[in-house]
């Protein structure tokens, strides 16, 4: 067994079963686990995921929502204990890999169009 199997095999176990299939484009929600003090409490962040990294573990996505005018942009570890639930609130149709043309675009004209061949 070389060292590469090894790491694989001890990744293994921190790895989420329960994600979603997700895509480029699609709106998602996700709940992030927040501590204040001593109480934990989960959080909804909900916008479009406009790019997928990496693989593994290590897989992040980078989620884009525009609050209160100004674009915001979080860039969520997929199997990290923070986050706590990823749902999928609708799926988008694109033609790229990443959508770093969305920063560019204001109002109406960061829409995407929904697909409905994948289901929820």
């Amino acid at each position: 067994m070389n060292a590469q199997e090894i790491i694989r095999s001890i990744e293994a176990e921190y790895l989420k079963s329960d994600l979603p299939e997700l895509f480029i484009g699609d709106t998602i929600k996700v709940g992030v686990k927040i501590k204040e003090g001593e109480k934990e409490r989960v959080q909804p962040y909900e916008g479009i995921i406009i790019a997928r990294r990496h693989g593994g573990i290590n897989e992040t996505i980078t989620v884009r929502r525009v609050f209160q005018g100004v674009g915001v942009e979080r860039v969520f570890l997929l199997h990290s204990p923070k986050v706590d639930t990823i749902t999928v609130v609708r799926r988008g149709r694109v033609r790229r890999a990443k959508l770093f043309y969305l920063r560019d675009r204001v109002g109406k004209a960061t829409r995407v169009k929904q697909r409905f061949d994948r289901d929820k």
